[in-house]
């Protein structure tokens, strides 16, 4: 029991005191008969002093090193100090020594790291490469030119001009679901410290790394995306068909970005796997100096000038080039969300909360001509000199 408690409660009883004084000497049977409500007051302020020590003792961290300390400073080791016994003991009781009374089976206990570890998530997502809108539409309508017959020529005086057509065709893009959803104890929620604010920023990465692929390479068939290397255009050697010796990565491309010149795009990003960049890292010339040092510069790594994201997102040995600011564009029906409930199938009786995430998006690939995608072991060999 708490001094400042104590001290109120013997207050208290001293004031009781002084009027049963009072009492006694003008009513003996309501003195008899406070006197026992007084005694039968005291023993259940004892009995709950006593009771409030055990919980409390019962509440402490009960390793070997607290019974130890706590056996010591009750005077455990005072004979042999005194020279009065030549040994000292002291027992701790079985029960004490079990998980259940909440030892901590730690002789020294460990220091406790705040926070969750986990590996890192990608730098770059590609929707940080495109422009974004929103809609409130399920699907997203836009026209673009499918052919162009040009008539344009330099015309005589009084002749007849020629005809020129343009050719436009209207596209839907549908908005499609990406989701998932893990269920997660009551007690998990409740005893776990900043579990709930790990899982809002953690689950949404996850959730967006499965939109990197969906972009990157959805097949189009609902519920997927139509992704950016699906529609575009693939490498074609052209002129550089067979022509190149020992043909490598570098070059490979280079040729894509005459392709996309050619079709009178810029490229703006170079998008390649990790393994595949580090490839382009280790070439050599003929006196075995490495090539990167033609190309390679600053903290952010470009070829012949164009920025160059790496990603997990994309496959090992595929590309993609082109004019990301142009070409697509992803738009946002609902945005990446994070919901808990606690009503979803069985989770009351179970002590479940069911944790969902989901977003609704849809992606219109304008110009499959602002695209280059390939694979660099084949598109080498299409270079190699015969």
């Amino acid at each position: 029991m708490e001094e400042n408690t104590k001290s109120q409660i013997d207050a208290i009883a001293k004031e009781i005191e002084v009027k049963f004084e009072n009492v006694a000497s003008t009513n003996k049977d309501e003195f008899n008969m406070l006197t026992e409500k007084f005694n039968e007051l005291n023993s259940r302020i004892d009995a709950q002093e006593v009771a409030t020590k055990k919980f409390n003792e019962s509440r402490e961290p009960k390793s070997f090193k607290n019974s130890l300390t706590k056996a010591i400073s009750e005077g455990a080791l005072d004979a042999l100090k005194e020279g009065n016994a030549r040994s000292a003991k002291f027992d701790i009781k079985a029960g004490d020594m079990t998980t259940a009374n909440s030892y901590t089976g730690e002789v020294i206990p460990a220091d406790r790291v705040a926070g969750y570890k986990f590996d890192p998530t990608r730098s770059t997502h590609v929707r940080q490469l495109i422009p974004t809108g929103s809609t409130a539409s399920d699907v997203v309508r836009f026209v673009k030119e499918s052919a162009y017959d040009n008539g344009a020529a330099a015309t005589a005086e009084g002749a007849t001009m020629a005809q020129s057509d343009f050719d436009f065709t209207a596209s839907d893009a549908n908005v499609q679901k990406i989701s998932t959803y893990f269920r997660i104890s009551e007690e998990m929620l409740a005893d776990t410290p900043q579990l709930t604010s790990y899982l809002s920023s953690r689950a949404p990465e996850k959730l967006l790394e499965v939109e990197d692929t969906q972009i990157l390479s959805g097949t189009g068939v609902a519920p997927q995306l139509s992704g950016i290397i699906t529609d575009s255009t693939d490498f074609a050697a052209g002129g550089f068909a067979n022509a190149i010796e020992s043909a490598n990565e570098f070059d490979v491309l280079t040729v894509a970005m005459n392709q996309l010149a050619l079709a009178n795009y810029q490229a703006n990003y170079i998008m390649i796997n990790p393994t595949d960049f580090h490839k382009i890292l280790l070439l050599k010339d003929s006196n075995n100096n490495y090539l990167k040092d033609q190309w390679y510069q600053g903290l952010e790594p470009r070829i012949n000038g164009v920025p160059v994201v790496l990603s997990t997102a994309i496959t090992s040995d595929k590309y993609l080039i082109g004019n990301f600011s142009v070409g697509t564009q992803l738009w946002i029906r609902d945005n990446v969300s994070v919901e808990f409930f606690r009503e979803d199938g069985t989770n009351v009786r179970d002590g479940f909360v069911t944790c969902r995430v989901m977003e609704r998006v849809a992606l219109t690939n304008y110009l499959p001509n602002a695209f280059v995608n390939g694979d660099f072991s084949v598109d080498k060999a299409a270079l190699e000199t015969a």
